[in-house]
């Protein structure tokens, strides 16, 4: 198999969805005791039966989290650089269709926002863009993502897919990691909310990080829209399959895993599945059980409460005092965003209950001189 996509055509999405209903609390002790989770297990650990064994699963989660990655948690920010989008998606805020405030970022304005960004202590980046390719697409990164780089140690993008080729472009003048999140990875539910644009194509998504992988790049993101579905566990699932085919095809690159719950946001939609938090917490324990050395991230989404109690269970990766619209850390206007963070502590609050947890903030990725020019 060449790309994802011959994996994902063996893929049942109802057969699988049943498999996992179908598991028993003997199945759940079964891939609880397992020294290497496989995917069988993981079903398990992802079913409504492992509700019971929440707290096994939390344990041996923590135990795992702290043997690869000590004590520390990565802090990480997003820039918004613009909202203009030639999409339509019905859960988005940056949707062409909802009549809000247009705004893309220029040079001045960018500066303002990196040192207010790096005033706040943070040295790891996150750029975020609505999908235009026209007005916001690779040229403009050309043009600004060397002015960000000299600002910062590490520089992540979630913006639309490339061409390998625009992915090596953009690692040779300081990209170091991508975020594409498939969203669904069900095809009549996708095309169901990506009304108008480039992201109706499911996949050229899809294949999105396998072209990340083969054009080099360091750190690829993965995650699906849970709520987005009528099923959050299939899609956590094949969520799980894309790793697996990503982490034994593109070896030499890092992998992080993110779990999106839908926000409000203008025009936005009712989730066709709910994720409780207590399910929220059994999703990122059997992926943690299934997949130790990868980076798992909790955004801003959620809330101070939940995120204290769970960041120290099993995530290394986490976002604070989110701003989800351009120009919103220098010059705040909440009418431009893209989904209302629950999370508006500030950094220092964030790494304070973090500390007090026993955890260690580390507010960048890595230093140049480990390997990787400024």
């Amino acid at each position: 198999m060449k790309d994802f996509i011959e994996r994902w055509r063996q893929l049942d999405w109802d057969d699988i969805r049943l498999r996992i209903h179908s598991k028993t609390a003997a199945d759940v002790q079964q891939a609880l005791n397992a020294s290497c989770p496989d995917r069988d297990d993981l079903m398990a650990l992802l079913s409504p039966a492992a509700a019971a064994f929440l707290e096994p699963m939390a344990q041996k989660a923590q135990r795992l989290t702290r043997q690869r990655f000590g004590n520390t948690v990565s802090f990480y920010v997003p820039l918004y650089l613009s909202n203009l989008c030639a999409n339509d998606c019905t859960y988005c805020g940056f949707s062409m269709s909802n009549r809000i405030k247009r705004k893309t970022l220029d040079a001045d304005e960018i500066e303002r926002e990196c040192q207010a960004i790096r005033a706040m202590g943070f040295d790891h980046l996150l750029l975020v863009t609505g999908e235009h390719q026209t007005k916001v697409g690779v040229e403009y990164f050309h043009q600004h993502l060397p002015q960000i780089r000299r600002h910062f140690s590490s520089l992540m993008m979630e913006v639309q897919p490339l061409s390998e080729a625009e992915y090596v472009g953009l690692k040779h003048i300081g990209l170091d990691g991508v975020l594409v999140y498939q969203e669904t990875y069900h095809p009549k539910i996708y095309q169901q909310h990506h009304l108008k644009g480039n992201k109706q194509d499911f996949f050229f998504r899809l294949e999105t990080p396998d072209r990340l992988g083969r054009a080099g790049i360091d750190k690829i993101g993965l995650g699906a829209l849970i709520g987005l579905s009528d099923s959050w566990r299939t899609d956590c699932f094949m969520l799980a399959e894309h790793l697996l085919w990503l982490q034994k095809t593109y070896w030499q690159s890092r992998y992080s895993i993110a779990f999106p719950r839908l926000r409000p946001c203008a025009g936005g939609i009712e989730p066709a599945s709910l994720m409780s938090e207590a399910q929220l917490v059994q999703t990122i324990c059997a992926f943690r059980l299934f997949a130790p050395e990868v980076e798992l991230t909790l955004s801003t989404r959620e809330s101070p409460a939940f995120r204290d109690s769970v960041v120290p269970l099993a995530i290394n990766s986490i976002s604070a005092f989110s701003k989800t619209q351009p120009g919103g850390y220098a010059d705040h206007d909440p009418q431009l965003e893209q989904f209302s963070p629950d999370d508006h502590r500030t950094p220092q609050e964030v790494a304070t209950a973090l500390t007090r947890a026993g955890l260690q903030p580390v507010w960048k990725d890595w230093d140049s001189w480990l390997g990787r020019s400024p």
